[in-house]
């Protein structure tokens, strides 16, 4: 893919769209399903639906969200949170998800990732990786899971890797230290990652200004930055998040 995604980020929480600070405080924002239609018809190329509370509650992710979502959009759906089987993967397909994201079931057993690349394809599944800066790893950076609530002690670059061995066509890995913030997208983070795969990197967690956005893909050598915050807030136009872009040099789909 040669140009840069911009891709809007759906927090949701019983079914509504919901936006936190380091993973809490959440705020409820409205219907996810009104949100993706209007990130769809303002120009954004992806779209993320992330149930963030399947895992704690131990339960699937909400379909109904999901089709609803679907069905008003025009752009690719990429949908996580409870993902724990194929079969949950194949519900979320049928649902209307274009792609499915796992984290803390691919962590709790990897060949989960192997399983879904080999039944669905590599271009279908997303590893998302929550991150926080840790010395206990080498890359500094470790996992956490269970939507932010358990330290795992599993180096974040290692862990990329044999994602990337395993299968995943994608990597999604957001810095519970930034998300919410809006200071700003984990660079150093962000870069470990990409320079240790070859298969696309998502920025997440921290976007504040259109500069941080040219510095996840400039710095960080992101393939996409995910957005919330100042999308949700209006703080800028998906157009004028492509213009800005597109004005330092970086190839993107207006």
């Amino acid at each position: 893919m040669d140009y840069r995604r911009i891709i809007p980020c759906l927090d949701t929480k019983d079914g509504r769209l919901v936006k936190g600070i380091h993973f809490v405080d959440l705020k409820e924002l409205g219907d996810p399903a009104e949100a993706g239609e209007a990130y769809s018809r303002a120009g954004a190329d992806e779209l993320v639906l992330l149930d963030i509370t399947a895992t704690l509650e131990g339960r699937q992710t909400l379909l109904e969200v999901v089709r609803r979502t679907a069905e008003r959009i025009a752009i690719p759906l990429t949908v996580g949170g409870g993902v724990r089987s194929v079969a949950d993967i194949q519900a979320l397909l049928d649902a209307g998800a274009a792609k499915v994201s796992m984290n803390t079931a691919a962590v709790r057993r990897p060949e989960l990732v192997r399983e879904a690349a080999e039944a669905f394809g590599p271009e279908r599944v997303v590893v998302a990786m929550d991150t926080r800066v840790s010395k206990k790893a080498k890359s500094g950076f470790e996992i956490v899971v269970r939507g932010g609530t358990e330290p795992t002690g599993l180096d974040a670059v290692q862990w990329a890797k044999r994602c990337e061995g395993l299968g995943a066509g994608a990597l999604l890995p957001t810095s519970m230290d930034a998300d919410g913030t809006q200071a700003g997208y984990d660079i150093p983070m962000t870069r470990a990652i990409a320079d240790a795969v070859k298969v696309p990197v998502i920025a997440s967690g921290g976007a504040g200004t259109l500069e941080h956005l040219y510095q996840a893909i400039v710095e960080g050598r992101a393939d996409a930055v995910l957005v919330a915050s100042i999308a949700h807030y209006g703080t800028f136009t998906i157009r004028r998040m492509k213009e800005y872009l597109a004005g330092r040099g970086i190839p993107v789909r207006l």
